[in-house]
């Protein structure tokens, strides 16, 4: 349970259409991640799945039934909010079984839902704290417990971690993960971080300006990007894009390096340039290049550490094999 079918889904405010009619399938126990940069329309998206937004036109469908105009209540999904959306003044308790009250559950199943939920969130010793007593990170996992309770057929996650700080936010990244492993029920989720996506998910879709530019799983998209968006949007630090002569002795309008395709000589290389800045992360050193001539700054990344001072001459040496090269229009050149 848990297929998702959208078929020529169209969205639109007024006349500005911000989701142009898109197909995607969703199957059966899939970490689906929908990424792009902000207005790109993944939220919105994955407000219509909820039917938290009327299409304009096309069909939703949940596990081959017709799911377009059934209210979010009668859909059997469960979404889980940026901004937790808990009850204040209620207990942890009282918050997770806010749904089973409300689905009039008798007493008995609510708690044995509740007792289970809490286990597998580690909230056990919290439930009768207030959401004001809690963690930014417990806080999410009471949001996620609500929705666990429900035994929906997915989860829908709208950037839930991105009001958390860094440390939190690897930490819930992992749990997310894990209950995903325990629960094995599909889950949607949405955001603007790809290295979240890259690391979360079993299928990626990007999107930009609610079009769909590609879907796959991460390293498909890291080894193989259909485009200069997807090129330039997944992987961290982004791809280097090079145009001009360059490009063209590659018969390609442009073309694409890692930044962790390419290593440093202070003796020779294919190309030259000037250390600007160079980033000292203990096991990665990040150098960024200037006046290669190339592009206006080339990011390099190396394994450990090397000593480069700023304005010394360096010299670069891509891997001609991992090179990708893209047409005028941006698409991949195979």
């Amino acid at each position: 349970m848990g297929r998702i079918k959208l078929n020529q889904v169209q969205k639109k405010f007024g006349d500005v259409e911000v989701i142009p009619p898109l197909d995607l399938e969703i199957e059966e126990g899939e970490f689906v991640v929908f990424v792009g940069p902000s207005g790109c329309g993944k939220s919105t998206l994955l407000r219509l799945i909820a039917g938290l937004e009327d299409t304009t036109s096309g069909n939703i469908s949940i596990d081959g039934k017709d799911a377009t105009d059934l209210p979010p209540a009668k859909r059997g999904l469960a979404m889980v909010f940026q901004s937790y959306a808990l009850y204040p003044h209620m207990s942890v308790r009282k918050n997770i079984s806010f749904p089973l009250r409300m689905a009039r559950l008798d007493k008995k199943k609510q708690n044995e839902k509740i007792d289970a939920a809490a286990k597998v969130l580690n909230l056990t010793d919290y439930l009768d704290r207030k959401p004001g007593q809690l963690s930014g990170g417990q806080r999410q996992r009471v949001a996620i417990g609500r929705a666990i309770v429900r035994e929906p057929e997915a989860f829908l996650f709208d950037e839930p971690l991105s009001n958390l700080d860094a440390a939190l936010r690897v930490g819930m990244r992992l749990e997310i993960m894990e209950l995903h492993k325990k629960l094995s029920t599909t889950m949607v989720y949405v955001t603007h971080d790809q290295v979240e996506a890259m690391t979360m998910a079993d299928k990626i879709v990007v999107l930009q300006n609610g079009i769909i530019e590609q879907i796959g799983s991460p390293l498909d998209l890291y080894n193989t990007p259909q485009n200069k968006f997807v090129a330039g949007f997944i992987g961290s630090p982004k791809m280097n894009l090079i145009e001009g002569r360059e490009a063209e002795k590659h018969n390609a309008n442009t073309i694409g390096i890692r930044p962790e395709h390419v290593t440093v000589s202070k003796t020779d290389g294919l190309w030259e340039g000037r250390v600007g800045v160079a980033e000292h992360l203990g096991s990665d050193t990040f150098i960024h290049v200037h006046d290669t001539g190339l592009i206006d700054i080339m990011t390099v990344r190396i394994t450990g550490d090397i000593h480069v001072q700023q304005d010394e001459t360096i010299y670069l040496n891509p891997a001609m094999e991992q090179l990708h090269r893209f047409n005028a229009k941006g698409i991949r050149i195979k």
